[in-house]
């Protein structure tokens, strides 16, 4: 299922067959980095990190979308929306494979993200979390209108966690 579509790319939901594009991004530097090992070393492991997706997307009505991109049909990403238990509301995750990083993707992805969870899912409010050393996170989300919130401490983690709330009408 299709959830947005920009003049580069379609916004849509993981497939079975994106399985390699899931192994080569869990274990990209950045996302081992800056999200860490999620335990995904084959391709067993990312069809159930797909199903996980899957199941969000029946139990919640979100979970994180492929950037499949129009002139290849390449995926470049993953762009989309994750429960956390510690944060009130959903979070906007992203991660680009490194060869399409630097081209505006994330940015782009994280404004369909925001659009479709407020015009589609309703929300009002929507959270990001990030390590304080990911600069270029903390710039993305502010610049789709994020802002910051608080430092908080997760699994022996520090974090800052941003906020997006709806303007008013």
């Amino acid at each position: 299922m299709q959830i947005a579509e920009t003049n580069r790319f379609l916004l849509r939901q993981l497939r079975p067959d994106d399985a390699a594009f899931v192994l080569e991004i869990v274990n990209s530097p950045g996302w081992l980095r800056f999200i860490g090992d999620r335990g995904v070393h084959d391709l067993e492991g990312a069809a159930k990190y797909i199903r996980k997706n899957v199941n969000n997307y029946q139990a919640l009505g979100f979970g994180l979308y492929a950037i499949e991109m129009k002139d290849s049909g390449e995926v470049a990403g993953m762009c989309g929306l994750l429960k956390r238990d510690y944060l009130p509301a959903a979070d906007i995750g992203y991660a680009l494979l490194p060869r399409f990083e630097g081209l505006g993707l994330a940015q782009e992805a994280g404004r369909s993200v925001v659009k479709y969870a407020k015009d589609v899912l309703q929300m009002t409010s929507l959270f990001a979390i990030v390590t304080p050393q990911n600069s270029r996170s903390i710039s993305l989300l502010e610049k789709i209108g994020f802002q910051f919130s608080k430092e908080i401490t997760e699994n022996n983690e520090q974090l800052l966690v941003y906020e997006w709330t709806a303007p008013s009408v």
